[in-house]
């Protein structure tokens, strides 16, 4: 009887990092309250780097996860991979990222505009494929993937489309 890893274990030190770096930008805040904005902003470009790192790995793993056999030692290896990603990375990372967003939205009144409702759109949908990742975890640890390794080939270029978009949107503002 053979008896698979346990994926739902994540490592602890990267929640304690998001959370030390959380801590550590209220102090800042709370010490600098004229710079403020520029903390938080810079926390926010951080999540956002650390999401869409996860967000353009995470469908490669499942590339190369289509390829393994079911129960295989390799399959197994595939999933504690996707797992911690996910939980470890690109969940906290989303959070932080959203947080900080809103926040930033508010203070400087960038909602107000129309490049940002364009900017907003394409991180909701971020999201959306975000939740969808989530869930094709779900269905790889359980073995009932029904997607093409072709498929999450596909499916890796959307985050950099919607990251080109947000970009864009935020350096530019053409409107």
């Amino acid at each position: 009887m053979s008896s698979s890893p346990d994926t739902s274990r994540v490592p602890v030190l990267p929640r304690l990092i998001m959370v030390a770096v959380a801590v550590a930008v209220v102090g800042l805040v709370l010490l600098y309250p004229d710079r403020a904005y520029l903390w938080v902003k810079a926390i926010h470009v951080i999540a956002v780097i650390s999401w869409m790192a996860g967000m353009l790995y995470l469908p490669r793993l499942f590339v190369y996860h289509c390829a393994a056999e079911p129960g295989s030692v390799q399959s197994e290896t595939f999933k504690i991979m996707e797992n911690r990603l996910l939980k470890a990375i690109i969940n906290p990372a989303m959070g932080l990222t959203w947080l900080a967003g809103l926040w930033l939205a508010w203070q400087s009144q960038a909602y107000l505009d129309g490049w940002f409702h364009v900017k907003f759109l394409a991180v909701i949908l971020l999201s959306g494929v975000h939740g969808f990742f989530s869930k094709a975890v779900r269905l790889f640890s359980e073995d009932k993937n029904q997607k093409s390794a072709r498929f999450w080939r596909l499916m890796n270029e959307v985050p950099t489309l919607l990251m080109i978009v947000i970009v864009i949107m935020v350096i530019i503002r053409p409107f």
